[in-house]
């Protein structure tokens, strides 16, 4: 029998032997990922999922970068719920990649939008930034106060891309609203969380894969401009949709949105030295989890599941093993372990907003 090239593969390659019969504690992650240092500074950025890493970056010791900070008298409770500490700075969920694009262009002066205002949900009037609508949970007392508060962000954003030595971006969303004016892009749509939505002056968007691998490489020559050392980890949200404005079935809109996103880390990460794909996706989604690792509302997912991808990460980045994680009180009912998940992306996540059915 001749000989050929599928001969002398690895293990991995193969689905018999890297997948079949494997269980859902899979490790998809191949060779040539960086290695992190405790001493490295590492920024996050991204969807609702990206929240977990800054998570277990805090909790085993390393330097997670936050350069907006609440002030020390605030509780810690308080603080999180007006996103400090979130993510490296105050800028809420980002879903998007023309999203991040314009966060940094906006930051350096480069893009200033006309829309920068809402009026907010409560009244009274009241307002809330277009770009991080919930940040506020009431809105601003006045233009003047979210203008003020918008610099400081700002300066602390700039701050954060130049002092990071590496960035972790969670890819989440192919769908966005934006301005039919100037294209500025919304983490949600208006009306959803202040503003009134206007078709003459917002339209749908659904970005395809070489626009969001555009956004992706403009924005890592902007990165690079201003801080040459960093490096970029990027990761697709395995969390589906809350809903769609596409026409199409949820469920395929869902396949769409995370196939792009897949595609275009893949090329940006294969066309960028110190760029890297992780597959927590994969490791979520895949058939080797069988949906384990998904709430019952197939959506949120679980703690095991965040802990089996960090745990994955952290072994090929920093050589440590996390404990297995506990497993629930044999008290906690499946609905309570539900109605908790579900809390916790109704504070955290923007996007659930768009399900007014979804509380």
């Amino acid at each position: 029998m001749s000989d050929h090239p599928y001969r002398s593969l690895p293990d991995g390659a193969y689905w018999r032997r890297a997948v079949a019969g494997r269980g859902p504690a899979i490790d998809p992650l191949g060779g040539g990922f960086l290695t992190l240092g405790r001493e490295e500074k590492v920024a996050t950025a991204g969807s609702c999922f990206a929240q977990h890493i800054a998570r277990y970056l805090k909790r085993s010791g390393f330097a997670f970068l936050v350069t907006e900070t609440a002030h020390p008298i605030v509780p810690a409770d308080a603080a999180e719920r007006h996103g400090y500490g979130l993510f490296s700075a105050r800028y809420g969920n980002i879903y998007t990649a023309r999203q991040l694009l314009q966060l940094f262009d906006r930051a350096y002066g480069a893009f200033a939008p006309a829309e920068d205002v809402w009026d907010a949900a409560e009244g009274g009037g009241r307002v809330v930034d277009p770009f991080r609508p919930t940040i506020e949970p009431r809105g601003y007392a006045s233009e003047a106060e979210l203008r003020a508060d918008r610099a400081h962000h700002l300066a602390k954003v700039r701050e954060m891309f130049e002092a990071l030595d590496i960035f972790v971006f969670t890819l989440g969303l192919t769908e966005g609203w934006e301005s039919t004016g100037d294209g500025a892009v919304f983490p949600v749509c208006p009306g959803v969380s202040g503003g009134r939505f206007d078709p003459a002056r917002h339209r749908f968007r659904n970005f395809r894969v070489g626009e969001v691998t555009a956004d992706m490489a403009a924005f890592v020559a902007r990165l690079r401009g201003v801080n040459p050392r960093a490096r970029i980890i990027l990761t697709v949200s395995p969390v589906p949709l809350v809903a769609t404005a596409s026409g199409n079935h949820v469920l395929a809109a869902t396949t769409y949105s995370k196939s792009v996103l897949r595609a275009a880390a893949q090329e940006i990460a294969e066309d960028h030295d110190g760029v890297f794909y992780f597959p927590s996706y994969e490791m979520i989604t895949g058939a080797p989890a069988a949906a384990r690792y998904f709430a019952e509302d197939l959506r949120n997912v679980t703690e095991e599941g965040v802990a089996h991808v960090m745990s994955v990460f952290l072994r090929h980045a920093a050589g440590i093993d996390l404990p297995a994680p506990l497993a629930a009180p044999a008290s906690e009912t499946p609905d309570a372990t539900l109605a908790a998940a579900r809390e916790w992306v109704q504070v955290m996540c923007d996007e659930a907003l768009l399900d007014p059915e979804g509380e």
